[in-house]
């Protein structure tokens, strides 16, 4: 939501100054600077540098991202394991049973069905967004245990007083 909406102000923005640096001449009346000739030179530059800005922002806006999310699913399609969960961009979900060299056989339903798919359908592999969860989550469990241990460490008399209370009161 928040990457759009920027994405729309920067296209709004883009389209203004492109469009006042076409019109500068369009409301000069009567002055001398709507009776005079343009320069060649600076009706290409009014003409280039909108163009070379849309342009800019269109690459980094949509053909570079797109880009991106193509090759992190050929990473995926490519890295497949047997016994993962999987969903094909059909909606089917299934079991990879057996691998072959540009397709894939999937386990369905309760009575375990068995489909050859093309590697190029799959959409989503399950298994391997949980094992990716899982292990964020387990960093940031390492990563607070740590900050905790600094901060055991920073305070040894009160972990000592700590310590001394418990063996008093057995």
């Amino acid at each position: 939501m928040k990457k759009s909406l920027i994405r729309i102000g920067i296209a709004a923005a883009s389209t203004g100054i492109a469009a006042s640096l076409t019109s500068v001449t369009a409301f000069a009346e009567g002055s001398a600077a709507a009776t005079a000739q343009p320069s060649a030179g600076s009706s290409i530059l009014t003409l280039v540098v909108p163009l070379v800005i849309m342009f800019g922002l269109l690459y980094f806006m949509a053909i570079k991202p797109q880009k991106k999310r193509d090759q992190e699913l050929k990473d995926m399609q490519a890295n497949l394991q047997v016994g993962d969960e999987i969903i094909t961009s059909g909606g089917i979900v299934g079991i990879i049973a057996r691998i072959g060299d540009d397709t894939v056989v999937i386990e369905t339903g309760g009575e375990r069905h068995k489909l050859r798919i093309k590697t190029w359908a799959i959409a989503e592999n399950v298994t391997a967004s949980e094992r990716a969860k899982a292990a964020s989550s387990k960093a940031k469990v390492k990563a607070a245990k740590v900050e905790d241990d600094e901060e055991d460490a920073e305070k040894p008399e009160k972990k000592s007083k700590k310590k001394k209370n418990n063996e008093d009161e057995d």
